[in-house]
């Protein structure tokens, strides 16, 4: 693990965050999921505040809203910006380490949106690891809710075109969500390989081995990874409110031919926060034999989580998948 100066959770050039604000979905998905969740009158804290619009749509209902956001030309961006904007005086802009900040006082809400598809690169799980075993030392009781609440990740065996304008170039790639594309084939559906929930312990450490079922007969010559963010559980509603990060295409350094009804065995094992070059060389795909031996290994320019099993392709591409709310969840959802 990289020193969190290098980090890029650390260390994400304004210019960055400022194009997130044109992402429409990632926006309209927080701000219904922060007012639905947020309690009026209640205090929120958010960690990694960017551009502070997080905490802006908090502050449409909260009191008071900690921003704590570690790089000085962002939290000057943000307190800037904030000042332009209805109830921005609610928010309070900290310059600090989301790592080591705790709130002066107790808060209903905690928002941290520090998410990259895998959970590579940010610093998302070892952030909030830390604000509970530390929150909890100075305030004892119940966590805050979280949002997001929950994440699922998924991978899928593809037959990518790396061609581009006649030059051949098989590199990592995102791709949008949800959008088609011409030179991706799906060979079958995602295979679910993580589950978990921000209330509940977190690991950094992600492993996960597992089988990806074949669909379509092709060249499987690279996995998608997919990450699909629970921003808000809504029991009583039966729904809940998701936002898929870029997808991240990892082409297999040993392409190999595979048939519909077969199965590819997957193992997963990296570190949350690591690069890409880490999550390329955790994944590795064999393809089994009709005898009992393994045919030749497959690297894989990925590395991944943890596993669940059931209907997974209902689980990582549908937008209303949800899972059940934490039993010791005790915040209500406020009605609006």
């Amino acid at each position: 693990m990289k020193h969190a100066n290098v980090q890029v959770g650390a260390t994400i050039p304004l210019i960055y965050h400022f194009a997130m604000l044109q992402d429409q979905q990632r926006m309209e998905g927080f701000k219904e999921a922060i007012n639905l969740t947020v309690p009026v009158g209640g205090k929120v804290l958010e960690l990694g505040g960017g551009t502070g619009v997080l905490s802006y749509y908090a502050a449409q209902r909260a009191s008071k809203v900690y921003c704590v956001e570690r790089i000085p030309e962002n939290a000057a961006a943000a307190r800037q910006n904030l000042d332009k904007n209805k109830n921005g005086d609610r928010v309070e802009v900290i310059c600090a380490d989301a790592l080591e900040y705790l709130p002066p006082e107790p808060v209903d809400v905690v928002v941290c949106e520090m998410l990259h598809v895998g959970m590579i690169r940010e610093r998302q799980i070892e952030v909030i690891s830390s604000f509970k075993e530390r929150y909890r030392a100075k305030f004892g009781g119940v966590l805050p809710r979280f949002i997001p609440e929950a994440f699922i990740q998924g991978i899928q065996p593809i037959e990518y075109d790396f061609t581009f304008s006649g030059y051949f170039a098989p590199v990592p790639l995102f791709q949008a969500p949800g959008v088609e594309n011409a030179a991706c084939k799906e060979l079958g559906s995602p295979a679910l390989y993580q589950v978990a929930e921000y209330q509940k312990p977190l690991s950094t450490k992600i492993s996960w081995d597992g089988a990806l079922s074949v669909s379509t007969t092709g060249n499987c010559n690279a996995v998608r990874v997919i990450l699909k963010n629970l921003l808000a559980i809504l029991p009583t509603q039966n729904r809940s409110i998701a936002w898929h990060n870029q997808y991240l295409i990892l082409p297999l350094l040993a392409p190999c031919t595979v048939t519909a009804g077969s199965t590819l065995n997957v193992k997963i094992e990296y570190t949350a926060g690591c690069e890409v070059e880490e999550f390329q060389s955790g994944i590795t795909v064999t393809q089994p034999t009709r005898g009992m031996r393994l045919a030749e290994s497959i690297e894989v320019l990925t590395t991944g989580p943890t596993v669940g099993t059931g209907n997974e392709v209902d689980a990582i591409s549908t937008p209303g998948w949800k899972i059940p709310a934490h039993p010791t969840h005790k915040n209500k959802v406020p009605s609006t």
